[in-house]
């Protein structure tokens, strides 16, 4: 029988992470990792196998990162957990532990609509041949739809019309794509980039059904009409893989996923969990989450991993960090957008600022950047941000959630020391963050004396 001081079950972003960091922290014990896959994906970069990568086996989390930091490997299903004996129950025998961390993922939501088990249906599976296959069908499909204008949906449909003369629909049952991400004014400006690039929308639309004879040849619209479709592709949400340990009794949570305190340790003192497998709650008033980004899980996997032996770090809540490009088109948000903020009650105020990323914009690698910043009215506190323009908005998201993370008010942000460079920025005089800021004072000025 196999053991180890410290037995990961999970070789996604979070797996690798939480061994990683355990292997760091505690170099004195033994860390094995347990995943059923030969080789794992990178979650967020499937969307790409279809055209800037190009295939599935270019798309692959490598496993000398593993070797580097002497983590064991095992490829083998884990199918149970014994509590009782800490004994992990694996396709390829028992496997000791002394501490255990769950990081099992999440899984593809599948829509009861009639006609999805019909073949040329893909959900986003993340499994190597299943995508191979699915790459393939799409080689010589000419009408293709996408099921929801996410994230994915969106990102999927702008690679797959790299690839040649094709027809492609997606289909969004709410008003606009990306909704549940972005402010509508950013909606709007992602939509017309995809119409831009030939790609037909469908907002306010609904699915009521696939047709064909065991393979897929249209989708049905509760509007009547149907689309022809060779392949359709699904990207309506995924599920926390959380079956392990539901099976071994650990307590689950509000939105099905295992239910952790903020040092990721479950309701087994020697179990931890992390990931899209884990309980999420917000950093904005502490209620449940349901996202599930790599970024994430690779933050809940550090707190585990370092946690294991003796508690260090604490997780203040999930903020959601997220981007997305559509070539050179980006798109990003941090924290609360407007809509979310008023949802959540808080009494939200927004400011709008746009301008060149390069002084003078004429500089190389210069773009009109939008930012947005959302700010609660009383206290002035930063509750979130958006970005539009080019390959700099990831990071200029990565500093607004820096700043919503540590709760700066505007007259912080106002005050904010920079660097900037004509090449690399915009100008200091015209700073977004900064003239954001300033303008939101103005707007709050009047409300609270806090601004």
């Amino acid at each position: 029988m196999k053991t180890a001081d410290v037995v990961v079950v999970g070789g996604s972003a979070a797996g690798v992470t939480a061994a990683i960091t355990a292997r760091r922290h505690y170099p004195g014990k033994s860390v094995l990792l347990v995943r059923k896959e030969t080789q794992v994906l990178i979650p967020c970069g499937i969307p790409y196998i279809c055209g800037t990568v190009g295939s599935p086996d270019k798309n692959l989390i490598p496993d000398g990162v593993l070797e580097k930091e002497q983590v064991e490997l095992l490829v083998a299903e884990a199918t149970a957990i014994d509590r009782e004996r800490k004994r992990l129950i694996t396709t390829s025998g028992e496997v000791g532990y002394d501490r255990l961390i769950v990081a099992t993922g999440s899984h593809p939501v599948t829509p009861l609509i009639p006609g999805v088990e019909m073949d040329g249906v893909f959900t986003i599976l993340k499994d190597v041949d299943y995508l191979r296959r699915m790459q393939v069908l799409l080689k010589t499909a000419r009408d293709i739809v996408v099921v929801g204008g996410g994230f994915i949906g969106i990102e999927f449909a702008d690679e797959i019309r790299k690839t040649g003369e094709k027809t492609i629909t997606i289909v969004e049952i709410a008003p606009h794509c990306l909704s549940l991400s972005y402010d509508e004014e950013f909606c709007v400006e992602a939509e017309q980039v995809l119409q831009s690039n030939g790609i037909r929308i469908l907002n306010a639309t609904k699915v009521a059904g696939f047709v064909g004879d065991g393979h897929v040849t249209g989708v049905k619209l509760s509007n009547g009409e149907t689309l022809k479709a060779d392949v359709v592709i699904l990207g309506t949400g995924s599920k926390a893989s959380a079956e392990l340990g539901k099976a071994a009794g650990l307590r689950i949570g509000a939105t099905g996923a295992i239910d952790v305190d903020r040092t990721m340790r479950t309701s087994d003192k020697h179990i931890f969990a992390c990931g899209d497998c884990a309980e999420k709650v917000s950093f904005f008033g502490g209620g449940h989450s349901t996202l599930k980004l790599a970024s994430i899980a690779t933050l809940e996997a550090r707190i585990a991993g370092a946690n294991i032996f003796g508690i260090t770090r604490e997780n203040p809540g999930t903020v959601g960090v997220w981007s997305t490009a559509l070539g050179d088109f980006a798109l990003g948000t941090a924290g609360l957008t407007e809509t979310m903020a008023k949802a959540c009650g808080y009494d939200a105020v927004a400011a709008t600022v746009e301008g060149p990323n390069r002084h003078p914009a004429g500089m190389p690698g210069g773009a009109k950047t939008k930012v947005k910043l959302v700010f609660e009215s009383n206290s002035c506190v930063l509750l979130g941000g958006q970005v539009r323009g080019n390959a700099v908005a990831g990071e200029i998201i990565n500093t607004i959630s820096a700043c919503v993370q540590k709760r700066m008010t505007a007259d912080d942000i106002a005050t904010f020391q920079m660097g900037t460079h004509p090449a690399l920025t915009a100008s200091p005089i015209a700073y977004p963050l900064v003239n954001a800021a300033e303008l939101a004072i103005n707007k709050m000025r009047f409300s609270s004396p806090a601004c």
